[in-house]
């Protein structure tokens, strides 16, 4: 591994939750991602460290598009970088079923945004309204997603369109590991699977030895021509 931050993962626990602590900083959350672990609060205190048995993860030749999502492709234009506050703000909706994403969390990836580490992609409807996205951090050729969102009145399918640029942009900067830490319904339909602990730990030290390239500004990309970036491979 490149990085030991819950030391050899031969002696993990049999079990996805690894570690836990107090501490939490940008730099920990780096080192973290560059073990095969993630962050998750347990509470308002301590934070728990995660590596699933089964790793969720996607292909990124092998997204499922069906023709609904294509046709809904071609409602919205995507960008990247463009509001990162705000997707963040919007995965953190504490109405939202299941929200984990606490000022601890906010605070670091502001910060992991700040430095080049954490990334968005914004969907936009045709009148500029914020109806998508998702966020989540990339080391090298890993991008880990963390968490996605969509207006369930104006954002039909706008979170997997989302999905769509991000898998653009990674081919792009040449990263090969989209991490989705588990697999929900949501992500399974999308063609995301799951692999074990161990396989996902040797996919990320190739990943970690990838030449990619830094995300730089892109222009906005409206339907078509997010469609035809996608499934041409550039």
């Amino acid at each position: 591994m490149h990085a030991t931050l819950l030391g050899d993962p031969l002696h993990w626990p049999k079990q996805d939750l690894v570690g836990v602590s107090a501490e939490f900083s940008a730099p920990i959350a780096v080192e973290a991602y560059a073990s095969g672990v993630f962050p998750m609060p347990l509470d308002d205190v301590h934070m728990g460290w995660w590596s699933p048995m089964e790793r969720g993860i996607f292909e990124l030749d092998d997204i499922r598009v069906t023709r609904s999502l294509r046709q809904s492709a071609r409602r919205y234009t995507t960008t990247i970088d463009a509001a990162f506050g705000r997707v963040l703000e919007r995965c953190a909706d504490p109405s939202r079923e299941g929200g984990w994403i606490d000022r601890r969390i906010r605070a670091v990836y502001m910060k992991l945004h700040e430095h080049g580490i954490a990334h968005s992609v914004e969907t936009w409807s045709v009148d500029g309204e914020l109806v998508g996205g998702l966020y989540g951090v990339n080391v090298r050729g890993l991008f880990a997603g963390e968490s996605m969102f969509h207006d369930p009145i104006r954002g039909r399918d706008a979170s997997k369109v989302a999905l769509l640029r991000l898998v653009a942009q990674l081919r792009q900067i040449g990263a090969t590991l989209l991490d989705t830490q588990w697999v929900t319904p949501h992500l399974a339909s999308l063609g995301a699977i799951e692999i074990t602990r161990e396989a996902y730990l040797s996919r990320l030290n190739d990943a970690l030895d990838a030449r990619s390239q830094r995300w730089e500004p892109q222009a906005p990309l409206a339907g078509a021509a997010l469609l035809d970036s996608f499934f041409s491979g550039s």
